[in-house]
């Protein structure tokens, strides 16, 4: 395979190569100033250790697909990917960070109430209050000097959302899921051009007290759970994150949104793929010890549209009530084999 894929979908970390990527192109480039002295990246959690397995070799992808992701890091653009459910779309995400070495992955669920600012920042301003409260009560009952209280700065308050966070300005890029686009309002996809083109967002509460003394720089709260320093109240990134969108195909999205992907369409996993998603599961050799239930899921007349994650679920079950040569295995493993079609049971 050609020497310029960085991202090569084979599963072994090669984080070094993240950083043989040239420069991005000029109207890709952003100019904040990076944290890493200050901020230690968290390293992959178990969020993506469940999703690849114990043996994190992703279901390898075909070379098309890889040549897409690796123009979306050159490009330093989205990747929109598509597919039926358990394809690998959200997989995709945490099989990046690992093989690259991008640390824990920030994932940002989407439904149909959520809204860009939940993905950039929360401001606890009722909890706030609250305190100060409590604060004014408790010192008025043991005529406690106010330099004995609690720290009531507001970057205690204002917590980054998985978007707000892979934005801090990092020499290397986060990678920012954001799951099932599709499920979004509206407006949503509309109101991410903004924040996707300029690589940054102002936090106002912040902004308006930026030119207070002492206020210049507040410590926040980021979804990693540690705090980061935000200069001027905006935050903008260094490295644009590798943003991964997932969608079901529920909704067309504006075209102004789509001008700005790359986009990546994955086929359910089957052969080698789908027999290097049981190893990973399963350990090596599984998808041979399993070849029975590999084979029953690929050609059983249950219709086209069956998500992977039910072999899965029924080589767990079957090796532990079932095992090879039992004579309920098949019947076992159709009962949780099925289409997600309707009537296709």
């Amino acid at each position: 395979m050609s020497e310029w894929l960085v991202y090569r979908g084979k599963g072994e970390p090669a984080p070094a190569r993240v950083d043989s990527l040239p420069p991005p192109p000029h109207w890709r480039r952003f100019d904040g100033t990076p944290l890493d002295d200050v901020y230690p990246v968290p390293t992959i959690d178990s969020a993506s250790s469940r999703r690849l397995g114990r043996r994190p070799p992703l279901p390898v992808q075909d070379p098309r697909a890889v040549e897409l992701i690796n123009a979306a890091l050159y490009l330093r653009r989205p990747l929109l990917v598509t597919g039926e459910p358990g394809s690998g779309k959200s997989t995709l995400a945490h099989a990046l960070a690992h093989e690259l070495g991008l640390g824990r992955v920030l994932q940002w669920p989407i439904v149909s109430r959520t809204e860009l600012r939940s993905g950039l920042y929360a401001y606890d301003a009722i909890g706030r209050l609250q305190d100060a409260q409590l604060d004014r009560a408790g010192a008025e009952e043991t005529e406690e000097s106010p330099g004995a209280r609690r720290d009531l700065s507001i970057g205690r308050y204002i917590r980054l959302g998985p978007l707000g966070t892979a934005l801090l300005p990092m020499k290397r890029p986060r990678v920012l899921l954001i799951d099932e686009l599709d499920k979004s309002d509206i407006d949503l996809p509309n109101d991410l051009l903004n924040v996707i083109e300029e690589g940054e967002f102002g936090v106002p509460e912040l902004e308006r007290i930026a030119d207070r003394p002492g206020q210049g720089t507040v410590q926040v709260l980021t979804d990693d759970g540690q705090r980061a320093p935000v200069t001027g109240g905006r935050i903008r990134c260094h490295a644009f994150p590798v943003v991964v969108m997932t969608s079901n195909g529920e909704r067309e999205f504006p075209a102004p949104l789509l001008r700005r992907c790359v986009h990546l369409h994955l086929d359910p996993p089957r052969g080698d793929r789908l027999a290097a998603m049981v190893q990973a599961h399963f350990g090596e050799g599984a998808d041979r010890d399993h070849r029975d239930l590999l084979e029953l899921f690929a050609t059983d007349g249950a219709g086209p549209h069956r998500p992977t994650d039910q072999l899965l679920n029924a080589i767990f079950l079957t090796q532990r009530v079932a095992p090879p040569g039992s004579p309920r295995r098949t019947e076992l493993a159709r009962l949780l084999m099925g289409s997600l079609d309707s009537g296709q049971r």
